[in-house]
């Protein structure tokens, strides 16, 4: 069953990438939380609570990157490509897992809420636009590509949306004296999170459960190989994916004569690399003859 070799290889920038954005939102978390519990600001908390969450995924992707390099093994022969699929479902448990502890502190400081200081707050806020917008700017090369650099990507995109939203909650209790705003934006920021999170938490979710990833669309790929020259049918079809970034398929195609075109083989694999990002496909080459005899010919056969 002959197969394509090539597969998608993480470089040492999208590691660096991970390990950039983890530093600068590790460093600003430790001050937000800091300034956060000194002047008792929930929605300082909040927002230190998720970018915590966002190091922790960071990191993880880091991990997974360096993982996505080792060589195959007897044990696990794609190598360890699928930490990635495992670093985006941590993330999101996390992530969600952070936004519950922060959703319960502010629905009880919304009945009593603690004085807190408006401008420092804001200040604090603001010092994250230029922190997260670094960040974002270092993870947005390959993102259409890596579920987790996108995931990455749009956590710190929607980081600076929320920092502008703590510094305007900063500004109403400097001029205004009303406390609650405090707890009222922490939930708003939970709210956001979840929303935010949903997406990553299926995807990652269905990944792991080798769904077929979401940019490929498995009945334009089964229609492509039936209508191969000389192809009459198509089974024991499976699309999944190796990593975030890697796909592999394989699946049975039906001719008259098995052995009859050479170059087949090597232009299904290279086609299904160009036309649909699947660069691990294993394919094998029945005639009507041996099909008959294939156990996973039945659709319901797995």
């Amino acid at each position: 069953m002959p197969h394509d070799h090539a597969h998608h290889v993480h470089t040492p920038t999208t590691g660096g990438a991970f390990a950039i954005g983890a530093g600068i939102n590790l460093a600003y978390v430790l001050i937000e939380a800091g300034v956060g519990l000194a002047i008792h600001s929930t929605a300082l908390l909040a927002d230190a609570g998720h970018n915590l969450g966002d190091v922790i995924g960071l990191v993880g992707g880091w991990i997974a990157v360096w993982l996505s390099t080792r060589e195959p093994t007897r044990r696990f022969t794609y190598g360890m490509r699928r930490a990635s699929v495992l670093a985006a479902l941590a993330n999101a448990v996390i992530l969600l897992l952070v936004t519950g502890a922060i959703a319960a502190e502010a629905g009880s400081q919304l009945a009593d809420p603690a004085p807190t200081r408006g401008l420092i707050i804001m200040g604090v806020a603001l010092a994250g636009i230029p922190a997260n917008g670094v960040a974002a700017w270092v993870l947005a090369a390959g993102r259409q590509h890596d579920l987790n650099l996108r995931a990455a990507f749009a956590h710190m995109i929607a980081d600076v949306g929320l920092a502008v939203g703590v510094a305007v909650a900063g500004l109403v209790i400097a001029f205004t004296g009303w406390y609650r705003v405090d707890p009222i934006v922490s939930l708003v920021i939970a709210a956001i999170i979840i929303a935010g999170t949903w997406d990553l938490l299926r995807q990652s979710v269905s990944l792991s459960l080798d769904a077929v990833p979401a940019s490929i669309d498995a009945e334009a790929v089964a229609a492509w190989l039936r209508a191969l020259p000389g192809v009459d049918e198509v089974h024991d079809l499976h699309i999944w994916a190796l990593s975030t970034t890697d796909t592999a398929l394989t699946a049975h195609l039906v001719r008259d004569d098995a052995a009859g075109d050479s170059g087949l083989l090597s232009c299904v694999t290279a086609e299904l690399r160009e036309r649909f990002g699947i660069g691990h496909a294993t394919v094998q080459l029945e005639t009507r003859e041996t099909a008959h005899l294939c156990g996973l010919r039945p659709e319901h056969v797995v």
